[in-house]
């Protein structure tokens, strides 16, 4: 077992939940991506983009999060402008590995951020979860950059 959480997180960028992460011009690094509350029973979810900045060592520095209701409501074509007006915003960027602490902020009456789960049992690992939708999930060891979904 781990002896507790990461201080921080290694993701390298890929085509598919990584296709966003990267520096800005600057040196800050970012994190541009789709985060969801699944729907269960009668309640329907939500849909959200999210921009997570971070400064050049990785400390979290703020989350810009815009809110789109329910999958099956959603306005997918204003989702797209807005991802699209994130990206815009960050400036000239490089698409390559980050290194982040792990984080969380409250927004819209939902948890987001990259933030650690405790073993729940001595068989098992640290594990930091992508939330809202724990559609990202890292362990052990914190540098090697990959994830599970």
């Amino acid at each position: 077992m781990e002896p507790g959480p990461p201080s921080r997180i290694a993701i390298d960028h890929d085509d598919y939940h990584a296709e966003h992460v990267g520096r800005t011009a600057d040196g800050r690094q970012f994190f541009l991506t789709t985060p969801f509350e699944p729907a269960y029973g009668n309640d329907e979810g939500q849909e959200f983009v999210a921009c997570y900045l971070f400064d050049t060592e990785g400390r979290f520095l703020e989350a810009r999060i815009d809110t789109f209701g329910s999958r099956a409501l959603m306005d997918r074509e204003a989702r797209r402008t807005a991802y699209e007006a994130r990206l815009a915003e960050l400036g000239e960027v490089t698409f390559t590995r980050i290194e982040v602490e792990p984080f969380s902020v409250d927004r819209f009456g939902t948890t987001f951020g990259l933030i650690p789960r405790a073993p729940e049992d001595d068989d098992d690992t640290w594990w930091v979860t992508l939330e809202p939708g724990d559609y990202m999930a890292f362990s052990p060891p914190w540098d090697s950059g990959e994830y599970d979904t």
